[in-house]
């Protein structure tokens, strides 16, 4: 009997760590500076291709805000979040520090934005003065933070000089308002401009860049400090191995906009936090 009760008590163990294992899952999540269905698009293949370099299921989990974003990565309910330069600051500081950035893009080591305008009055940031103007997210880094730090580095405050200033919430947000009229003047991020240019969604006769950036580090895949060193190594590794050489590769670096990965590091962000600090935005 004993015998029998000890076989059905292992049996049942092992039934259950099955199922514990059966059930881990790696979950990614990204800030939502594009259209849900656009964001779900690019991480399907990535997914993918983790779930085989990982072993395990990976899901990934859309989220409504920037700010939930960086909610979801500080209080451990995803494993991995693209973060921005500024929600990766917002992340860091409000986690006391707790945040790693693991790797960014080749591209995001000399990010840009554009300020465009669909006004043939506008040709020059100082142009947009008394007119309309909308950035994309107030937690965007290329769609608001650093176009508002170069703004104001040429002696432009928003909320004095422009008409009005208005938040699209996203990147393909901030052009759908500028074609259309609603404002004179927009700033996005480069990449997603020039997607839509490449796809021919944007009227290039009509809607101008006036104006582009300077360079700074922008987007990464950051992860919480307590997720474990072998993992966070095999997590790095897989994304730094993606080869534009492979088909899977291709795939999922096309979709993520990027050449390749390459290592980051939490000091690449201090001129975005200094940059926040000085706009009152952190």
């Amino acid at each position: 009997m004993f015998h029998r009760c000890r076989h059905a008590l292992v049996l049942g163990l092992g039934l259950v760590a099955a199922a514990a294992h059966a059930q881990q899952v790696f979950r990614v999540t990204a800030i939502p500076d594009e259209s849900p269905t656009e964001l779900a698009r690019k991480a399907a293949p990535l997914v993918k291709y983790l779930e085989g370099a990982l072993g395990m299921k990976v899901e990934y989990t859309p989220v409504t805000d920037y700010a939930a974003a960086v909610e979801a990565l500080v209080n451990r309910k995803v494993d991995m979040a693209w973060f921005g330069g500024f929600t990766f600051v917002q992340a860091n500081v409000r986690s006391g520090g707790k945040i790693i950035p693991l790797v960014q893009r080749e591209e995001d080591e000399k990010f840009r934005s554009v300020f465009i305008s669909s006004d043939p009055a506008v040709k020059s940031l100082a142009d947009l003065k008394g007119k309309d103007v909308s950035f994309g997210s107030q937690s965007s880094t290329s769609g608001h933070l650093m176009p508002r730090s170069f703004l104001l580095q040429a002696n432009i405050n928003p909320e004095k000089d422009f008409g009005r200033v208005a938040y699209s919430g996203a990147h393909d947000a901030t052009i759908a308002a500028v074609a259309s009229g609603k404002v004179q003047g927009g700033a996005l991020n480069i990449s997603v401009w020039e997607k839509f240019v490449a796809d021919k969604k944007v009227d290039t006769a009509k809607v101008r860049v006036i104006f582009t950036t300077p360079p700074y580090y922008d987007y990464n895949w950051s992860v919480h400090a307590d997720m474990p060193a072998a993992q966070r190594e095999k997590l790095a590794a897989a994304l730094l191995k993606l080869d534009r050489a492979t088909p899977q590769g291709k795939e999922v670096l096309d979709l993520q906009r990027a050449t390749r990965f390459v290592p980051t590091k939490a000091d690449n962000y201090k001129g975005i936090e200094a940059a926040a600090r000085s706009a009152n935005l952190l």
